[in-house]
């Protein structure tokens, strides 16, 4: 199979984004294993910078090497029990994707529908907050 060469591209939307040429340097080493010594020692290295970043003290600091869906769903699940409320917007596919989500988890999930494109409506986000003082999360996508 012929080796594919994407063409050039400045990228600036939220993602996928311009990769700088130091990551795909990076990239390019060989791979190790997870349960090499190396890469342990890394990840000890890594978590502790990311303490340091997120000024927390919490051992659970790790990297989460996941697409962005994978970070909605880890947030969701640790904010949310079933049958607690989330109030979501929905003005594209994350935001239905965030809707879906929260049901899975078992949430009752009120939704504030806008024209896809374009931003939540404050007022009418304050109106289901208000309508759901009993919401645990409140869920946007900003792109």
């Amino acid at each position: 199979m012929p080796s594919f060469e994407p063409p050039v591209r400045h990228l600036m939307g939220p993602g996928p984004s311009d990769v700088p040429a130091r990551v795909r340097q990076a990239m390019a080493a060989p791979t190790i294993g997870h349960l090499d010594p190396a890469f342990q020692e890394f990840m000890e290295r890594l978590k502790t910078d990311l303490r340091v970043l997120f000024g927390t003290a919490n051992r659970m600091t790790f990297a989460l090497s996941a697409p962005a869906t994978a970070a909605m769903e880890s947030c969701l699940a640790n904010l949310l029990e079933p049958g607690e409320t989330a109030v979501i917007c929905r003005n594209g596919a994350f935001g239905g994707r965030l809707t879906e989500m929260a049901r899975r988890l078992g949430a009752t999930v009120v939704t504030v529908d806008d024209e896809w494109g374009r931003p939540p409506d404050p007022d009418r986000v304050e109106a289901a907050l208000a309508a759901h003082p009993e919401a645990r999360v409140l869920a946007f996508v900003h792109a």
